[in-house]
């Protein structure tokens, strides 16, 4: 009688760089949910929901594809004067992904990990960044930020929408 060897079904895993992609789709996701920094014009905008916490987001720049910006609390660390913690992204339209580029005021990746960092070391960083931005964002929504909550910085109302933006320049 011939025995029957079980079927093991293979499982594809991810790479590590696949994982990377893959939070930098769910960061774009969840930014844009939460803010709509693509609607808006270069400057700074704050939200407030009353916790004393309020988030400054800072479009620095606005391109056809790409947007800069920088998320950070509206409050600055007591040591180095800079705001802590800081995330500088960039949200890429056309692939719907938002990249971390590094995290504090003069800390991009080179300053961490070398010039030449192992490409292992490299995607870690990344990795870390990434996830810790996701995180953030979560927690974020959670607490109630969002678009509602979001107004230009200094203004009493919300962003009128002459600040927003209705179309890309080609």
């Amino acid at each position: 009688m011939a025995q029957a060897s079980p079927r093991i079904e293979r499982i594809p895993r991810l790479s590590r760089l696949s994982w990377l992609m893959g939070l930098y789709a769910e960061n774009y996701q969840h930014l844009v949910r939460l803010f709509a920094p693509a609607e808006l014009v270069p400057g700074s905008y704050v939200s407030s929901v009353g916790d004393g916490l309020d988030v400054r987001l800072d479009v620095i720049e606005c391109h056809r594809y790409t947007v800069e910006l920088r998320l950070t609390y509206d409050f600055a660390d007591p040591v180095t004067g800079q705001p802590d913690p800081s995330a500088y992204v960039r949200l890429y339209r056309d692939a719907r992904q938002a990249e971390t580029t590094h995290c504090y005021v003069g800390r991009r990746w080179q300053d961490v990990v070398g010039m030449y960092p192992p490409p292992a070391e490299l995607i870690s960083h990344r990795m870390r960044m990434n996830t810790f931005l996701g995180k953030w964002l979560e927690y974020l929504a959670e607490r109630g930020h969002g678009v509602a909550t979001l107004r230009r910085d200094g203004d009493a109302l919300p962003a009128p929408a002459d600040t927003r933006r209705t179309q890309v320049a080609g």
